[in-house]
């Protein structure tokens, strides 16, 4: 397993920096383009919470990413050095009472978006864990395809 870590101070325009951070490794680990959005969302707003609310714009105080790239996955974790909150009693932003609020979405988002959210030490860590395709999955299906179709072929 590969991993890559970074560290910035809490301050809004450290998005950017974890947005060239995440293309980055979009090329040098080659994800694809189909998750590569959602990894983006994902993981700058997960970063952007930990700024705001857990951090509570405190530039003294830091947000951890990390990186961490198998075959079959990429896990990013973003830490805040925060208090932590209740992650188990939220609020539904879908439900009719709260859809004229401003905020509140950004954890709804990032679970729609992972295949995978788990949050710990508190809530002050989030972990996301995006599946990757694998390019042989798409050859072997792809000459199963072709196979099929020279199959198609021959008999007719």
């Amino acid at each position: 397993m590969k991993q890559v870590k970074i560290q910035v101070p809490s301050l809004v325009e450290n998005i950017r920096v974890v947005e060239s951070f995440i293309d980055n490794s979009k090329d040098t680990f080659h994800i694809e383009d189909d998750i590569y959005g959602n990894i983006m969302v994902a993981v700058t707003e997960a970063v952007n919470n930990a700024i705001r609310h857990g951090n509570k714009f405190d530039k003294d105080k830091h947000v951890n990413l990390s990186l961490y790239v198998d075959k079959d996955r990429v896990r990013f974790e973003v830490e805040d050095e925060g208090e932590g909150f209740d992650y188990t009693n939220l609020i539904d932003p879908t439900a009719p009472e709260n859809l004229e609020n401003p905020g509140g979405r950004g954890i709804f988002l990032i679970r729609h978006l992972a295949d995978e959210v788990e949050f710990n030490n508190d809530g002050r860590q989030v972990s996301l864990t995006f599946l990757l395709t694998h390019p042989s999955d798409e050859s072997a299906e792809e000459s199963t395809s072709e196979a099929s179709t020279s199959s198609d072929h021959a008999t007719a």
